[in-house]
């Protein structure tokens, strides 16, 4: 008989002793959006006794003209921070203290930020298949270093869009300890997208130039395509958080032909 596989999310994730460190790489389509979910899993979290999350935010655009509607910035923000915009926007309404760094994450800046640079969880929303790479390699090498629980690097979930399809990756940083089961296959590694997705990847092409207007932005991406990867991606880490376990680590996303994929736990 063969068992279902499935995840089980590290316990530190369901008993932390602080708040969950998330470090959220990118603040643009969404990235921004992931932030706004990011805190209201804040506050939901809070209200059922765990201590939540600290977020740092990562970041070096600034907001521009081709930013305002699709993504949530008004045009008295053009030419400041996308990172500290976005921070103070949520610092004040949830009463957090979370962090904006206006850097890039990456190893040719990771050393400007010592105290930001670890986290147990570690969300991508980036643009660029380079990017994706540059941030794995300093995954790699946080998640080989031997920490106390709340400074040990645990997952990365990864979120990437075209125009109209998108697609959602959740991996372990390090195997996670699985507990026994009768009913489970319990799974204690999950493929980094870097590895898993490499040929994939190193196929694409994009190193399309920014858009200069809202509407030439929009003939990119969908309208809609950010917030329904963020919300895919928010609901993942929900259910990892509280219900413990995962049998999907991602999905595949075409708004289409709504069209979704599960990517099963394997």
């Amino acid at each position: 008989m063969n068992l279902p596989k499935i995840h089980f999310a590290d316990n530190y994730l369901l008993n932390p002793t602080n708040p969950l460190t998330v470090n959220l790489i990118g603040a643009g389509g969404t990235g921004h959006r992931m932030l706004t979910e990011l805190a209201r899993m804040h506050v939901s979290l809070l209200a059922l006794g765990h201590p939540g999350l600290q977020v740092n935010l990562f970041d070096d655009d600034k907001v521009s003209e081709a930013n305002i509607g699709r993504q949530m910035f008004a045009e008295t923000e053009i030419g400041r921070s996308k990172a500290v915009v976005l921070i103070e926007r949520i610092n004040r309404f949830c009463g957090t203290n979370w962090k904006a760094v206006t850097e890039k994450f990456g190893t040719q800046t990771l050393h400007l930020l010592p105290a930001m640079g670890r986290a147990n969880i570690y969300v991508t929303c980036v643009d660029t298949v380079k990017a994706r790479f540059d941030i794995a390699e300093v995954l790699r090498k946080s998640a080989g270093q031997n920490r106390m629980d709340r400074d040990k690097a645990l997952y990365w979930l990864d979120m990437g869009n075209s125009r109209f399809t998108g697609q959602v990756i959740l991996s372990t940083l390090h195997p996670i300890k699985q507990p026994s089961s009768e009913k489970f296959q319990p799974v204690s590694c999950l493929p980094l997208v870097t590895d898993e997705f490499k040929e994939m990847l190193e196929a694409v092409d994009d190193s399309d130039e920014p858009s200069c207007s809202a509407a030439e932005a929009l003939k990119k991406q969908d309208l809609y395509i950010n917030s329904t990867i963020a919300n895919y991606g928010a609901s993942l880490l929900w259910q990892l958080m509280q219900a413990g376990m995962v049998e999907c680590r991602g999905v595949f996303v075409n708004l289409q032909n709504y069209r979704t994929t599960p990517l099963m736990v394997v």
